[in-house]
């Protein structure tokens, strides 16, 4: 393994526990966690991070867990830690899962027993795959997963013969194309020739890369027609949620994805001692803690607040999305989430959502689609986008000093 962790992951190919990726504050290792991690087990690895990294963490966009500040010598000894931790995590196709746990009221079958099928069906298949490929299971409740996009997307639905999975390929929950309908039971396999499919194409190829036609070929016989879905309001992890026997869980959000380990432990030390026995991460950059009581909830989220968390989510932070930026990431040009605390400052609280990108390099990997206003660092100044992702050439450019002038100058249209 240490062999491995000396060589930094190609730029385009996910960094992983045992292949991190350099960037500007050293190696960041990133963790798919294949559902709810033991309470205890998550403060371990906390504290492997603070050990072995910088103590810097955050949650990705996906619901990923990334370390930060690993070098080649405590990289390994990181990846050891976490291994021996009672942490499930994916493998090389992550399977990503509705965040909640099974005994979640508002879902129409458990995610996770269908996730762990799969993972066990791909794991054996031996299947050669893209790095960035992936797999989503979706439940159907309230924490759904319709944001995110994926190469093979299994979403619970009703049917006159129970909940089954529609099987749709190649985007989010509007852009996907759907292929019909499978029970739950047939999942594996049908999952398992899909991504055949899409091997066969090459160890590079994506779903997109493939004519619908070749899927139907070897799905036809497990799928029935597809049934229509109604577009759902957006998920909200932050606040409470409802489990099946009374229990609840509690969501919170790390400020633009980011947090020192310390913090983190402080709040899983917090929930332990008031009955909390697990930990997920979840899409949005957030954290759920459970089960818990109602009242606890409340506990919970004073201390996650005091300790730097959002835990409202009308909170202006969540208005403002932002990569590292300078110094901790090698292509950063500016210190895109100091510059981001700074707008949230001056923006109102609201459930709008994205109201301004903060991108460090044109590549903008913190928000890879258009934002009612992005600005993106350059080498000499600041690059104004309206409407707009990070790679658009800006409209204007203006100078550090003058930055928060023009942000408040354009809070109308941002706001509209």
């Amino acid at each position: 393994m240490s062999a491995q962790m000396n060589t930094p992951v190609v730029r385009g190919a996910c960094p992983r526990l045992s292949s991190p990726m350099q960037t500007g504050d050293g190696l960041l290792a990133r963790l798919v966690p294949a559902g709810p991690m033991d309470i205890a087990a998550f403060a371990e690895l906390c504290a492997a991070a603070r050990k072995h990294g910088n103590g810097i963490m955050e949650i990705s966009a996906r619901g990923s867990l990334q370390v930060r500040g690993l070098n080649p010598t405590s990289a390994p000894i990181f990846a050891s830690t976490v291994e021996g931790l009672d942490i499930d995590i994916c493998g090389d196709v992550p399977v990503i899962a509705s965040p909640l746990p099974d005994d979640d009221p508002s879902a129409l079958l458990g995610a996770h027993a269908v996730a762990a099928d799969l993972r066990e069906a791909i794991a054996a298949s031996g299947l050669i795959l893209a790095p960035k490929l992936s797999v989503i299971v979706d439940g159907g409740g309230r924490l759904h997963l319709d944001a995110l996009r994926a190469d093979i997307r299994l979403c619970a639905v009703s049917t006159a013969e129970g909940p089954k999975l529609l099987v749709s390929l190649a985007g989010d929950a509007a852009t996907a194309t759907a292929l019909g309908v499978v029970a739950s039971h047939d999942a594996s396999e049908l999952v398992t020739n899909l991504l055949a499919t899409i091997a066969a194409h090459g160890p590079a190829a994506r779903a997109s890369d493939v004519k619908v036609d070749a899927f139907q070929a070897v799905a036809r016989a497990c799928l029935a027609p597809t049934t229509r879905v109604a577009p759902r309001s957006p998920a909200e992890a932050i606040g409470l949620h409802r489990l099946k026997g009374g229990a609840c869980a509690i969501g919170v959000a790390l400020e633009f994805g980011q947090a020192h380990a310390d913090d983190l432990m402080g709040l899983a030390r917090i929930a332990a001692a008031n009955g909390a026995t697990w930990v997920a991460s979840a899409p949005g950059r957030t954290l759920l803690l459970g089960p818990i009581d109602e009242m606890t909830g409340f506990v919970l989220a004073t201390a996650a607040d005091g300790l730097g968390f959002v835990v409202d989510a009308r909170d202006a932070r969540r208005r403002v999305v932002a990569c590292p930026g300078t110094p901790s990431c090698a292509s950063g040009l500016i210190a895109a989430r100091a510059l981001a605390a700074d707008i949230a400052a001056t923006l109102p609280a609201s459930e709008a959502g994205i109201a301004v990108h903060v991108s460090g390099c044109t590549k903008g990997c913190a928000h890879p689609t258009a934002a009612p206003l992005t600005i993106v660092g350059t080498e000499q100044d600041y690059g104004i986008v309206h409407n707009g992702t990070a790679r658009t050439r800006p409209e204007r450019h203006v100078e550090a000093s003058d930055l928060l002038a023009e942000i408040n100058k354009m809070r109308e249209p941002v706001n509209a």
